[in-house]
């Protein structure tokens, strides 16, 4: 079962936000102005201004979010800790995801994270549905969208692609694993050029096809055109489950001690 963190905040701060009110409203008044107050109702009260803090920034600024796989590689490696823009796409209320009103819609290009939508029919493989992914924005609403030997065509254009050169991995065993891959320059719009793991052989091409994106959804890829589950498997992304874009790397750890992968290099990186 998926554990849900900005609903346990959300659950947590309310729970903090009736002791804080139940003391101030009505506690204070009972006890007089030298009463000592109650430890259980003060622990709790206390933490309520720490949590809504936490619950505004988290929900309207900015989240942190972990890279769990090598899927978008060369881009972010796993291990890279991002910061996800949450007003780039419309302020929208913890939990439930509705807009309060609207910041701006992902354009081509963007590197976003999205909730899962599931897959039709479902795979024993399938993470839950709402798990958190993190993709590259191809197509945007009624945009088709071709695919072939991981070369893409956005309404019948050609997008160009640079330079290649061999990938070596370094860091996480899922990076190493890489290392003779094809780095190739694509450019999905003018300044929006970004690097990919294409291939080792044009035999390891995936998911060719046309995809017509319906209104109201975006077509998404990994930059690690050989090793993603996105838009190619399970379809479009819903407006509806965008969380944010991802804007810069804050911190590399290859592994969650921290002590002998750190990579400082990547501190403060901006995601293109």
């Amino acid at each position: 079962m998926k554990l849900d963190f900005a609903l346990i905040l959300t659950a947590l701060t309310l729970l903090c936000g009736a002791f804080w009110a139940v003391d101030k409203l009505v506690l204070a008044k009972r006890r007089g102005p030298d009463g000592k107050p109650n430890e259980t109702v003060d622990f709790f009260a206390s933490l309520f201004p720490v949590l809504a803090i936490v619950l505004c920034l988290r929900s309207f600024v900015y989240e942190p979010f972990r890279i769990p796989s090598s899927s978008m590689m060369p881009t972010l490696l796993i291990g890279d800790f991002i910061l996800v823009n949450k007003f780039a796409y419309g302020v929208r209320l913890p939990v439930t995801n509705t807009v309060l009103f609207d910041t701006g819609a992902p354009e081509r290009g963007d590197v976003v994270v999205f909730r899962y939508p599931g897959r039709n029919p479902p795979v024993a493989t399938d993470p839950p549905v709402g798990t958190d992914y993190i993709k590259r924005v191809i197509g945007l609403p009624g945009d088709v969208i071709g695919v072939r030997q991981n070369r893409l065509t956005v309404n019948g254009r050609p997008i160009a692609y640079g330079e290649e050169a061999i990938y070596v991995g370094a860091g996480a065993p899922a990076a190493i694993e890489m290392t003779g891959a094809t780095r190739v320059s694509e450019a999905l719009a003018p300044g929006k050029e970004h690097a990919i793991l294409d291939k080792w052989s044009r035999q390891m091409a995936f998911g060719d096809g046309e995809y017509v994106v319906p209104e109201g959804h975006y077509f998404v890829l990994g930059d690690n055109r050989v090793a993603s589950d996105d838009g190619r498997f399970w379809g479009f992304v819903p407006e509806a489950n965008l969380a944010g874009r991802a804007d810069v790397i804050w911190l590399n750890c290859a592994n969650w001690a921290c002590m002998d992968s750190f990579d400082w290099r990547r501190m403060g990186e901006v995601i293109r």
